[in-house]
C-alpha cells in the first residue's frame, strides 16, 4: 500500500462535509492538520498537493453491522421473497456445511472491498459462524483488513444454543460452540487484538448472536469481560415482533430490562436493527447511552419493520448504519443503505423530518460513537484522516444543485477515491494494490463450489 505523503494539502473540493474548510484540509501523520477556509491557504506547511477539484468530500463511512461470510449466497433461490424465519431456516444448513476457511477468507475480503470502494473507512462484521475449520476466523478478518488498509472492529459473534434448546432457537447444532470454548476465544482475540489507543486500527467487541441463541452465562460473561477490558458489546436485538414476544415470554420482562439483567444496558452496548422497542424501551435505551444500528436495507428486503430512528435518537440513543448480511441486503454497499435510510425515514416520519445530512451524520459521527470511537467519524483537526472522495462526473448528477444532497437523493453509490490513516486505499475508483478480476473469479468459484457441495 502507498505511504501517505509526509504532508498533503486536499484543495479546493466541490464541496465538504465540515465547517471552515471550503477550500480543503491538510492531512499530516495520518491526521487531519487544518481546515481551510474558502479563498485561503493553509498555514501549516505541506509539501504535495491532492487536486480535489472533481470531488464531493466525506468523512469516512462506518459500517456497524455485517455479515460478510453471507456474500457466498446472495439472491439464493432457497431464501429469496421470504421473511427473516423461514430466510434463516433455508439457509443455516447451507452455511454450516459449505463454507470453509478458503471460502470464508475470499468472502471476507469481497465484503471489505465492497465497503471500501463504497467509501467505507472502518467496519465492524458480526461474525458468528464458527463451524469446524472456522475457528480462527478472526484472525483471517484481521489480516484481510489489514491488507486492504481497512480500520476493523472485530465483532466476536457466537451461538451456544442450538435448534431444540428454546422456542426461537434455529442454528443447527453443528454450528454451536461451548459456552467455555467461545470465552476462551473472546479472551484470546482481545489479548492479541484489542487496541484501545487512538487512532486503532483494530479493535475487538464481544457479539453473542441474539438473545433467543445464546445462554445467559455468555451474556454475563461477556459483560464482565467488557467492563475489564472496556471493548464494546453487540447483539441483534428486537430485529421482529416475533423476537420482542419471545423475550417477554421466556423472561417474563421486556428486551431492555432483561439487558439489565445481563449487564448489558450501559454506553459500551450497540444493537443491530432495534425495530420493536416500546415507547418506554427507547426511554430506557437513551438513559443509558445504547448504540442503534439501523440496517434499512435489510429491514425492507425482510419486511422485519423500521427502525424508530427518531425517538431513538432524540431520547439519546446514539444512531449508526449497518449494511447487514450480504445474503439479506444483498450487497456491501454503505452508501447505498444512506439512500435507503433517507427513503425510509420520510416515509415513516415525513419528508421534512429527516434530511440527507441526517443519514451523513449517521453513517459517520453516530456509527463510529456506536462503535465507541471519537478519533473517526468526522472532519475536524485532530481525527483521524479517513476521508471518501466522490465525483459527480456521472449523469445521475448533471443538474444536481447541492453537491452533498446529490450523493444521496440521486444515488452515489461507488466512491472515485478513499484514504484511511492519510494513505490511500482506493484510488480512481479501485482499490490500491488489488485484481479486482481476479477477486471476482474468486469468490464466483467459491460461491458455486459452495452451492455444489449441497
Amino acid at each position: 500500500m502507498a505511504a501517505h505523503a509526509e504532508s498533503l494539502w486536499i484543495k479546493n473540493p466541490i464541496a465538504i462535509l465540515a465547517e471552515g474548510a471550503g477550500n480543503g484540509i491538510v492531512v499530516s501523520g495520518g491526521r487531519i492538520a487544518e481546515l481551510v477556509p474558502s479563498g485561503k491557504v493553509p498555514t501549516t506547511p505541506y509539501n504535495a498537493t491532492s487536486d480535489a477539484s472533481r470531488h464531493v468530500v466525506l468523512p469516512g463511512l462506518v459500517n456497524t453491522h455485517h455479515h460478510m461470510f453471507q456474500t457466498l449466497t446472495r439472491a439464493h433461490p432457497d431464501a429469496i421473497n421470504r421473511p427473516l424465519w423461514p430466510w434463516i431456516k433455508a439457509l443455516y444448513p447451507i452455511w454450516a456445511r459449505g463454507v470453509t476457511p478458503e471460502r470464508f477468507r475470499v468472502a471476507a475480503r469481497l465484503g471489505m472491498t465492497e465497503l471500501m470502494l463504497s467509501g467505507c473507512t472502518c467496519a465492524s462484521d458480526h461474525h458468528y459462524l464458527f463451524t469446524q475449520g472456522l475457528e480462527r476466523s478472526m484472525d483471517v478478518e484481521a489480516e484481510e483488513a489489514s491488507a486492504l488498509g481497512l480500520r476493523m472492529t472485530l465483532t466476536r459473534g457466537a451461538l451456544d444454543l442450538a435448534s431444540g434448546d428454546g422456542e426461537q432457537a434455529v442454528a443447527p447444532r453443528s454450528v454451536i460452540q461451548d459456552t467455555d470454548a467461545v470465552l476462551d476465544d473472546c479472551t484470546r482475540i482481545l489479548s492479541r487484538y484489542h487496541d484501545r489507543s487512538d487512532g486503532a486500527m483494530l479493535q475487538v467487541a464481544l457479539a453473542p448472536n441474539a438473545l433467543f441463541d445464546v445462554s445467559f452465562e455468555l451474556l454475563t460473561e461477556t459483560a464482565r469481560m467488557s467492563r475489564e477490558t472496556g471493548c464494546a458489546l453487540h447483539t441483534h436485538l428486537v430485529e421482529t415482533k416475533a423476537e420482542a414476544d419471545f423475550v417477554r415470554a421466556e423472561h417474563g420482562c421486556d428486551a431492555v430490562d432483561f439487558l439489565e439483567k445481563c449487564g448489558w444496558l450501559n454506553e459500551r452496548t450497540w444493537l443491530a436493527h432495534a425495530i420493536h422497542f416500546d415507547d418506554s424501551e427507547i426511554a430506557r435505551l437513551g438513559k443509558h447511552g445504547v448504540g442503534i444500528c439501523h440496517c434499512p436495507t435489510s429491514n425492507m428486503v425482510l419486511a422485519s419493520g423500521t427502525c424508530r430512528t427518531k425517538e431513538l435518537e432524540a431520547a439519546g440513543c446514539k444512531i449508526g448504519l449497518g449494511v447487514d448480511g450480504s445474503a439479506s441486503n444483498d450487497n456491501s454497499n454503505l452508501m447505498e443503505s444512506l439512500r435507503h435510510a433517507l427513503m425510509l425515514g420520510r416515509l415513516r416520519y415525513g419528508a421534512e423530518a429527516i434530511t440527507h445530512l441526517d443519514v451523513l451524520r449517521w453513517a459517520t459521527e453516530g456509527s463510529a460513537a456506536c462503535l465507541g470511537r471519537s478519533d473517526i467519524g468526522k472532519i475536524a483537526v485532530g481525527k483521524q484522516a479517513d476521508l471518501a472522495f466522490f465525483s459527480l462526473d456521472e449523469l445521475r448528477f448533471s443538474g444536481a444543485g447541492d453537491p452533498l444532497a446529490a450523493l444521496i437523493l440521486c444515488g452515489a453509490h461507488h466512491a472515485d477515491r478513499v484514504m484511511v490513516q492519510g494513505r490511500w486505499t482506493v484510488t480512481d475508483g479501485a482499490p490500491v494494490g488489488m485484481d479486482m478480476a481476479q477477486l471476482r473469479y474468486q469468490h464466483g468459484e467459491a460461491a458455486r463450489a459452495l452451492l455444489q457441495d449441497l
